[in-house]
């Protein structure tokens, strides 16, 4: 049921020449092998470079430490332009925050963040429990259905129609916008990129006329009224290119982490059916729950800098305007950092302790908004049923950045 088959893993793995070593291929993650080929390059080469890939050549950074140290240099390895491995189109790379480095990224990160700031999630909590429940309450009882469709992409489509303040009969043009801004070529994903550049238009089109309407009415906290009346964005609408691009960052946020957790979350209490039981022995668990769910799933498995300068790291000379990727997907599984990382289990020592969120100035600005999405699910799903069980195999999407699924078969027990 965990999907782990592919070529290439295990001994042959290990038996492969280090130099040939491309773990960006998007069919590993698809296939689950990827754990195999992080491994391999934790232990013999964690400062790994791969002269030949789709996307051209990059480094690799795989130990937990190593993330972080490159995460928290904005200096050195710079967000600016591509926060993916692969380049955008010189045409269209729509430019947003997290693609940026200070000031630019740290004025316009500021103007959204109260959206989902700590002191909004008691109001928040109240309408998540509310539409929890909802969704929850409609799910048939004995019956096979998906799990993705009928509740991780309802419920965080849900959520980001409230923080966009977004119609809501139009709702689910959201999840579409983020799957088509997330499947590109640049994370190896075979896609008309003339095709997406269209759609992505409409979006733009879409929200630009919700802009001039949040511009002519008094402030609120969702995030285009935020962006429309704060000096230092709202003359955004008039740059096409930076609103899309801050559109598609704050979508797919907003969606990726928060909807695959939600899956991945049942996929691994199902593996580890004696972690289920605990949970069902003691529901407050659930908390700590959480943050071992988003570790254990990584719902993103990279982020990308370019060195700004010639660095000496890991006893390795990267130089300026070479790509450095960050495998947070790997640094999740760092043996020398998380004890026995494989395995998922709801009641570690220091659950927080992962890198799914990011470190630094770029640290994922609604983390606590998902975590209680995460949270609230759980807990109604305890309220209401004895075992949501996993019926057949998961089905992953194709990308070596969303670590996510289409389709995950599941049967409620009353």
């Amino acid at each position: 049921m965990d999907g782990n088959a592919a070529p290439k893993v295990g001994a042959e793995v290990w038996s492969l020449p280090l130099e040939t070593l491309d773990p960006s291929q998007a069919g590993l993650f698809q296939s689950g092998a990827h754990h195999e080929w992080f491994r391999r390059l934790r232990q013999d080469a964690p400062v790994h470079y791969t002269p030949q890939s789709a996307f051209g050549p990059y480094w690799s950074i795989t130990r937990f430490d190593d993330i972080v140290a490159v995460d928290t240099n904005h200096e050195a390895f710079s967000s600016d332009r591509d926060i993916v491995i692969g380049d955008n189109p010189a045409g269209f790379a729509p430019p947003m925050f997290i693609a940026m480095d200070p000031p630019r990224h740290d004025q316009q990160r500021k103007v959204v963040s109260p959206a989902v700031a700590p002191r909004r999630l008691a109001d928040l909590e109240v309408l998540i429990r509310q539409r929890v429940g909802a969704i929850l309450d409609e799910l048939p009882v004995g019956e096979t259905f998906n799990w993705v469709d009928r509740v991780s992409i309802e419920l965080t489509t849900q959520m980001l129609a409230t923080l966009f303040d977004f119609p809501w009969e139009d709702r689910r043009l959201l999840p579409y916008w983020s799957d088509v801004t997330t499947a590109s070529e640049t994370v190896g994903v075979p896609a008309d990129m003339a095709e997406r550049e269209r759609v992505l238009g409409e979006c733009l089109a879409y929200f630009t006329r919700l802009w001039r309407e949040r511009a002519a009415q008094p402030a609120k906290f969702d995030f285009i009224s935020l962006l429309a009346h704060d000096p230092q964005t709202a003359g955004m609408v008039d740059n096409p290119m930076e609103f899309l691009g801050n559109l598609m960052l704050l979508i797919v946020g907003g969606n990726d982490t928060t909807r695959n957790s939600i899956t991945g979350g049942v996929l691994a209490l199902n593996l580890f059916p004696a972690e289920y039981d605990k949970l069902k022995a003691d529901p407050s668990l659930v908390p700590a729950m959480v943050p071992e769910i988003i570790r254990w799933q990584t719902p993103l498995a990279h982020m990308r800098r370019t060195a700004s300068r010639d660095v000496e790291f890991g006893g390795k000379t990267i130089r300026k305007g070479e790509r450095v990727v960050m495998w947070y997907v790997s640094g999740n599984r760092d043996e020398t950092v998380i004890a026995e990382p494989e395995l998922f289990q709801i009641d570690r020592d220091r659950p927080r302790h992962h890198l799914s969120f990011g470190f630094g100035i770029h640290r994922c600005m609604g983390n606590r908004v998902a975590e209680l999405q995460l949270k609230i699910v759980w807990e109604e799903i305890l309220k209401r049923f004895r075992h949501v069980e996993v019926v057949g195999q998961p089905v992953r999407v194709l990308s070596n950045f969303v670590q996510g699924y289409s389709d995950l078969p599941v049967r409620l027990h009353a």
